[in-house]
């Protein structure tokens, strides 16, 4: 039987039968739809949760030191010159204070940084741009505010505020960029203000000293992080003279790519459960397929002598209600990957309404996969072959003698 003719079977018998073959397919579009809406939804969460804390600077790595003193940029420099893991080491100190403008006010959440930090961070500049050395050097007083901090001191996250003056206790600061997400410690709150300053000027204006918070370093580029994370303990333990039994206490290191793994992990674990039930669904799907298929065979099986007593080879009538069931599946599959990319971006919306807040900045897009298409495809034609199988050769061994005889 040619190629064509074996086409025009097909589409004959499936559309004489419409109705049922569409309820027969609705269990493959669930599970396609399922997994297709799951894998989108899952790689956006992902992918917004990466760029949102800055996971995507995979080389960072926080240290954070508790000692019988305050911390200073001395040791930060001692430490970039000691440890040759890192291109750079940066600081942070942290304070706080009300900031305002003429009509409102909010809770300064302060960082105090130099220059390299937004280097060593990748932190990403919607307006505006970074410190300056200079800047630094002479304490200007210059601010860095996020753009949650732009919609509450300005009522419109997007208002174009640089080169404008907001109070920081009481001194008067001009704006000179706007950051994506948070201030260094992500405090959140209606009237949070997350903003940075000039190291210097936080040190003689806000906190009064030059200690720093946080350590982060720059490691050099395909280090293996788990060894950087290891050899900065030891380190640190040796210089600063911390018996073993306090380590775990007084020294905390952790690495971005660790944070990468664990989000990682998380959602491949969330992914791995979502395509176990979308399967569940195509099981009954395939289910559903075999059952219409059998029901196919007997209906037809003087139609099959016929064929048989024509010349038909079972080779043929197999290959038949093959593509049959193959025809059935791929149909519902791609009801499955429209269906199921629509529901991708509707769901995306309510995650991000219920989980992340109105005033979140993270913005969660469906990560549309084409691997992801191919592979439900494929599962398609399986499924198609898996459950089509046995009607398939049931119809093909039947007796063309008693198939034309059957009442």
């Amino acid at each position: 039987m040619r190629v064509r003719d074996l086409m025009q079977e097909t589409w004959s018998a499936l559309d004489a039968n419409r109705g049922r073959s569409a309820l027969t397919v609705l269990g493959i579009v669930i599970g396609i739809s399922a997994v297709i809406a799951m894998t989108s939804l899952i790689g956006g969460i992902n992918k917004a949760l990466v760029g949102e804390l800055g996971l995507s600077q995979a080389q960072l790595v926080y240290i954070n030191l508790f000692v019988d003193r305050d911390l200073t940029y001395d040791d930060v420099d001692k430490m970039a010159r000691d440890l040759t893991d890192y291109q750079m080491m940066v600081a942070s100190s942290y304070g706080s204070a009300e900031v305002s403008t003429g009509k409102k006010k909010g809770s300064g959440n302060l960082t105090g940084v130099k220059p390299a930090y937004f280097t060593a961070t990748g932190a990403k500049f919607v307006d505006g741009r970074a410190f300056t050395e200079g800047e630094e050097h002479s304490g200007a007083m210059a601010i860095i505010l996020d753009k949650e901090g732009v919609r509450t001191l300005f009522g419109d996250a997007d208002a174009k505020v640089v080169g404008q003056t907001v109070r920081v206790g009481n001194d008067e600061c001009t704006i000179v960029g706007v950051v994506e997400g948070s201030g260094g410690s992500y405090m959140s709150g209606e009237d949070t203000v997350n903003a940075y300053m000039p190291f210097s000027t936080m040190a003689t204006r806000v906190v009064g000293n030059r200690s720093v918070s946080q350590i982060m370093g720059f490691a050099q580029e395909g280090s293996n992080m788990e060894q950087v994370v290891d050899r900065t303990k030891d380190y640190l333990a040796l210089t600063y003279n911390i018996p073993e039994s306090e380590r775990e206490d007084s020294i905390y290191v952790y690495s971005m790519q660790s944070m990468i793994d664990s989000v990682n992990a998380t959602m491949g674990a969330f992914s791995l459960l979502m395509t176990a039930v979308a399967g569940i669904s195509l099981l009954v799907g395939g289910i559903g397929i075999m059952n219409m298929m059998l029901t196919n065979v007997t209906e037809r099986i003087r139609e099959i002598g016929l064929r048989k007593a024509l010349g038909a080879r079972r080779s043929d009538i197999t290959r038949q209600f093959m593509l049959e069931s193959i025809c059935l599946c791929l149909s519902g599959g791609l009801i499955g990957v429209a269906l199921g990319y629509g529901a991708s971006f509707g769901l995306t919306g309510l995650v991000a309404a219920a989980f992340m807040g109105e005033g979140s900045s993270m913005q969660v897009t469906p990560l549309i996969d084409v691997g992801t298409v191919l592979f439900a495809t494929i599962i398609c034609i399986v499924t198609g072959v898996v459950f089509g199988w046995y009607p398939a050769r049931r119809a093909a061994k039947l007796d063309p003698v008693e198939s034309l005889h059957y009442q």
